[in-house]
């Protein structure tokens, strides 16, 4: 929407506080720590509420997808209702969701999903709210140090959640969890309590574009159940043509849409600015790159025989790795502008995964190997994280913050939720191959086992090559130098 129409309702200079950087922090854990912890207690729940598998998964993966579907929507909504009222919503969505899932009935999974998607839909109006809250509150430095702790929150939260989960799971039960995450909610709102609201002022109302959206959904829900059913279905099984058709003419909608609507949900202009692209790009393909906590740890699990909590040990390194360096990612940042610690990020990170890509190996020599190689991975997207946020928020207009910090964190959760999906995909998929795969001789240890071993190294790799393109994206869109804002 054009800028002519809308300005920043400020009307007296606040300046953002420590107790308000907690309460975000609080707000954006309960998806990043709480909500994520569901990708190792599966197992848990699944037996406890005595639901099938498939729907088991669902309840897993479809947090995540209808984040990421929402999230852009939620961004704009902020812009217009205001971002703390739409924190708010969002802890409240939470604590509803959290309950439904703590009350969950056995036998069945009705609850459990629709407290999943609520979990979702909170993600959605938090994540975008809360960084452009930042971007309003705090100048410089102190928005870099905000910044650097709403990603403590959010990528030391999703380090953490391995652990976590296994921990509370093991002692209290799996729902517990849930009830903590309604008593952090509840505290985020307490804190954030009394913030000036901070919004546009809009003169001139448009109709939502409810068409955009439509065909943004039916085409992200058409490429998650090809990546996630392809295998199981058969890739060219006309169930899964048939989706790789609605995808591509959907998305072809969507972008048509867009580029002709003035009030499209995703503000295709954003883009134009390149180093916001970039940032979104890479940032999209890190995360990508999760798909390496799923295969790893399943990895030592079933071959390995590892519990669920000993796996969960295996990742403490990236915990206090990614908890030591955002911020000095934060410094970097400041003393050479966001390129070269994105790159060196990266870099740091593609080596960690390739350590955890050496499925070859013994078992004992696998473990220790895949705890430097998640640490190496946890000091890579320290030094990323606060240089690719700021990057991409401080080359926006003010009055388009929202819609900016929502594809941005869209960015994050489909990125995460493909990444995944098609790690899981190449695993699962390569690991019921007949015959002996190819380099067989150089795996290490039982010959029972190659397939599956083989099959993992190949998954890995494939997060690896994301790692590569986030490179390249960096390397062809982010420009040289200190920012402006750090410089002054």
């Amino acid at each position: 929407m054009s800028s002519a129409v809308q300005t920043q309702a400020k009307a007296t200079p606040y300046q953002g506080t420590d107790k308000l950087i907690l309460g975000i922090v609080l707000a954006v854990i309960t998806f990043w720590l709480f909500a994520q912890t569901t990708l190792n207690i599966a197992p848990a729940m699944q037996e406890d509420l005595q639901i099938s598998p498939d729907l088991n998964s669902l309840a897993v993966s479809i947090t995540a997808l209808f984040s990421g579907i929402f999230i852009v929507v939620a961004g704009g909504l902020a812009d217009r209702i205001g971002r703390v009222k739409m924190t708010y919503i969002g802890l409240l969505l939470n604590i509803i969701g959290s309950f439904l899932i703590v009350i969950s009935p056995s036998g069945t999974a009705g609850f459990l999903l629709a407290g999943r998607i609520l979990q979702g839909l909170s993600a959605a109006c938090i994540m975008p709210a809360t960084l452009a809250l930042m971007k309003a509150y705090y100048d410089g430095k102190a928005r870099q140090r905000a910044i650097s702790f709403w990603s403590i929150g959010s990528w030391g939260g999703s380090g953490f959640s391995p652990l976590f989960g296994g921990l509370v799971a093991s002692t209290l039960g799996w729902r517990w969890i849930f009830v903590l995450s309604i008593i952090v909610a509840i505290v985020s709102f307490l804190l954030i309590k009394g913030t000036p609201e901070s919004k546009l002022t809009v003169t001139d109302k448009k109709a939502f574009d409810w068409a955009g959206l439509f065909a943004f959904i039916v085409a992200m829900l058409a490429i998650n159940i090809v990546i996630g059913q392809g295998a199981t279905l058969g890739w060219l099984s006309p169930a899964v043509l048939t989706g790789i058709a609605f995808f591509i003419i959907f998305t072809f909608i969507f972008l048509r849409i867009e580029k002709k609507s003035a009030n499209g949900f995703v503000d295709l202009s954003l883009f134009s600015n390149q180093t916001f692209s970039g940032a979104t790009l890479s940032n999209f393909l890190l995360n990508g790159a999760a798909g390496t906590l799923l295969v790893s740890l399943a990895l030592v699990q079933t071959e390995a025989g590892l519990s669920s909590l000993q796996s969960g040990l295996i990742t403490v390194g990236y915990l206090v790795a990614v908890l030591s360096t955002i911020r000095v990612g934060e410094k970097l940042l400041q003393k050479m502008g966001p390129r070269k610690p994105m790159l060196l990020g990266c870099f740091i990170t593609g080596l960690g995964i390739l350590l955890t890509s050496l499925t070859f190996l013994l078992a004992k020599q696998y473990i220790i190997v895949s705890f430097i190689g998640f640490t190496l991975f946890g000091i890579g997207l320290g030094f990323y994280a606060t240089p690719s946020t700021d990057a991409a928020l401080s080359n926006v207009p003010e009055n388009k913050a929202g819609s900016a910090s929502g594809i941005y964190k869209m960015a994050s959760s489909l990125g995460a939720a493909f990444g995944v999906a098609i790690s899981a995909a190449i695993f699962y998929g390569l690991g019921k191959m007949e015959g002996i795969p190819p380099l067989a001789d150089i795996f290490l240890g039982r010959t029972d086992n190659i397939n599956v071993r083989y099959a993992a190294g190949i998954a890995l790799l494939f997060n690896v090559l994301m790692i590569v393109a986030a490179i390249v994206a960096i390397l062809k869109t982010i420009p040289k130098g200190r920012p402006e804002n750090a410089a002054a």
